[in-house]
């Protein structure tokens, strides 16, 4: 839902309200080096606002990582804008998230094309492996993992994931950076009712994954970026407009 939630007073929500460290847009990450130009993963319904807070115009592609509106809700507005720039559009997809969008807004293939991702697609020097992913009650998501040819680096991005099995979570292994989602520092609601990991459960399976760093993301209105969580070295929250060197 973003931070502020509309029908919210809490704490962390008026911090948000006038302008705080607490303001959250919907879950969205900018890869940007010379091979991949600018390459977003999701395009939700804040989209343009964090566009225009980057200074950026056009953009080279987006990955998607499932078909839900906090992740796709800025696709009509990234079809826009090809439209009046005279440029078709890119946006890669696992096959059923393509047709889960194409049922919603079947006008979009007009000005994107949308590609079906297969095998491990290249974004520049980054190679990328997607993967289903257990996303609870919400049914399923996917999650992406780069890994750079000639630096040896590697990242993943995991935003809306829970109770993974093993073999979900065997690319999460060996990262410099993993970026995962976690919507509540401890969430209060029913296990089966649930569909993302808490800081708490992320905390613990960090022990196993042991990636160099993690940030926190998809944060519900229950995190306060300005407070101290005593979160281990090499964690924390992500903030909005944050930007990172893997």
């Amino acid at each position: 839902m973003g931070v502020p939630r509309v029908y919210c007073a809490c704490p962390v929500c008026e911090e948000a309200r006038s302008g705080g460290t607490n303001r959250r847009y919907r879950s969205l990450v900018r890869l940007e080096d010379e091979g991949t130009g600018t390459l977003l993963i999701d395009c939700g319904p804040d989209w343009r606002r964090g566009m225009e807070a980057a200074g950026l115009r056009q953009l080279d592609a987006v990955l998607i990582t499932h078909a839900h509106f906090d992740h796709i809700a800025g696709l009509p507005e990234y079809a826009d804008m090809c439209r009046w720039l005279g440029r078709r559009g890119t946006a890669y997809a696992m096959p059923d998230t393509i047709e889960e969008i194409l049922v919603r807004f079947p006008w979009l293939s007009r000005q994107i094309a949308f590609v079906p991702i297969g095998g491990e697609p290249a974004f520049g020097g980054w190679k990328a492996f997607c993967w289903k992913v257990n996303h609870g009650k919400n049914g399923h998501a996917y999650a992406y993992r780069f890994d750079h040819a000639l630096t040896g680096r590697s990242f993943a991005y995991c935003s809306d994931a829970i109770a993974l099995s093993d073999e979900e979570l065997e690319p999460l292994r060996g990262l410099d950076v993993l970026i995962l989602g976690t919507s509540f520092y401890e969430e209060p609601y029913a296990f089966e009712s649930r569909s993302v990991y808490d800081v708490r459960e992320a905390l613990a399976l960090l022990e196993r994954l042991k990636p160099g760093r993690t940030l926190f993301t998809h944060m519900s209105h229950d995190i306060d970026v300005g407070r101290d969580y005593g979160l281990p070295a090499g964690t924390a929250f992500a903030r909005t407009g944050q930007t990172i060197t893997v």
